[in-house]
């Protein structure tokens, strides 16, 4: 059994529920505003899951490597290692405003300090990339394949203080996200993401902070889903809105579960500036060719779960097709995973966005330009990181050809 926190205060209780499946159910006396999602209302009977965890819970469980490692870790303690094992594990520190400890714990994020600027100076080798994964594996509750972290800045912890009023312990939470990569897979992937994020913030996009480290093996970013005064924002990605679990991140059109999806939990007074940001993101996912913006890479956020909700600031963008050149587009288009041109793009706009022509036009025009913009940025840094030139060069050309074939109309 575990206990679900919201808004650091108790929500219910999470157990296994027949032979593979898990149920919730909400204290009796807890309130609207409580809500663990917002597909899962409270009400007095159980909401049950077939199969796994609901997807609200499994939402930040790590996938790949990390997952493994914490596997290895801790399935000699817990027996057989399922997801509600690995939700007890990491489930004290999380992306998002929900918490999970023992039926008699409390909540104690207690995440160990590492100084992010040295982070960021260090070289890469074998030792910090252990070190990382030792010291804070079982403080990363956050989605993904790739190695990441979570890590609790020395300078930035000091700015949050806690007082009772508040009842926020995210003094003591993460405050920086790192990602590190296996560089014979993958190389200089943290400044592939560095370069694709710094493109969404030219064209528009609301872009957490990020640090490429000196070497260029990892990338530091800021947390987005916390306040300026320490307590944290909801976030919930589209395989929780749309009833899916992770294993179901590549099931899908963007049409119906990401733009109709996205307008069903929008206030329809935001919908003309939320969409907005969606297709925005959507036709700089198209540019770049990154193939991997799937359920799990678009989200919502808001401060009530019961009140508006906004599109998420950008994270997990990259050029995939610069390790895999023949990749497309990990959710469905008009039935189709083959990159969009313009004339598919603008229709998109208007009839899922509700943009007018000449609005998408602009968008068009934004997206290339900062894409471009930032191509320039790109070659300037091979000069000074030489390991860069190849896959640097390479996204280069690739991002010139996602203009030409996706934005020329």
């Amino acid at each position: 059994m575990i206990k679900v926190w919201s808004d650091n205060l108790v929500a219910g209780n999470l157990g296994r529920h027949q032979d593979r499946g898990s149920a919730f159910v909400y204290l009796t006396e807890a309130p609207p505003e409580r809500a663990v999602s917002m597909t899962m209302p409270v009400r007095l009977a159980s909401w049950d899951q077939a199969i796994g965890l609901h997807p609200i819970f499994e939402m930040n469980l790590p996938e790949g490597y990390l997952r493994e490692r914490l596997r290895l870790g801790f399935a000699k303690a817990t027996g057989a290692f399922d997801d509600l094992d690995l939700l007890a594990i990491v489930g004290r520190s999380q992306i998002g405003r929900l918490r999970y400890t023992a039926p008699d714990g409390e909540l104690d994020e207690e995440v160990p300090f590492l100084s992010v600027d040295e982070i960021l100076a260090t070289r890469r080798d074998g030792d910090l990339f252990a070190y990382m994964m030792e010291r804070f594996a079982r403080y990363s509750g956050i989605a993904g394949v790739q190695p990441k972290v979570m890590i609790r800045d020395e300078a930035n912890a000091k700015a949050f203080e806690y007082t009772e009023e508040r009842r926020s312990p995210s003094v003591r939470g993460a405050t920086h996200i790192v990602k590190l990569w296996d560089p014979s897979e993958y190389p200089q992937l943290a400044a592939n993401e560095y370069f694709c994020l710094m493109a969404a913030e030219r064209a528009g996009l609301a872009v957490p902070q990020r640090r490429l480290s000196d070497d260029g093996s990892a990338l530091v970013i800021d947390r987005f889903d916390l306040r300026a005064d320490g307590t944290y924002m909801g976030l919930e990605d589209f395989c929780v809105l749309n009833a899916k679990g992770t294993a179901r991140k590549y099931d899908g059109s963007y049409e119906a579960n990401i733009f109709k999806r996205a307008a069903e939990y929008i206030p329809a007074e935001l919908h003309r500036v939320e969409l907005e940001k969606l297709f925005t993101l959507f036709v700089l996912n198209t540019v770049v060719r990154n193939g991997d913006a799937h359920l799990k890479n678009f989200a919502l956020t808001y401060d009530d779960v019961n009140g508006a909700a906004r599109i998420a600031d950008v994270y997990d963008v990259v050029t995939t097709v610069a390790y895999l050149p023949k990749d497309v587009m990990a959710l469905t288009l008009n039935g189709s995973t083959r990159w969009p041109d313009a004339k598919t793009l603008k229709k998109l706009g208007t009839l899922r966005a509700g943009l007018t022509p000449s609005e998408v036009d602009v968008i068009l025009e934004r997206v290339a330009t900062a894409v471009s913009e930032t191509g320039k940025d790109m070659q300037r840094h091979i000069q000074d990181a030489p390991a860069f030139a190849e896959i640097g060069t390479r996204m280069g050309e690739i991002w010139a050809a996602g203009i030409r074939e996706s934005l020329t109309r």
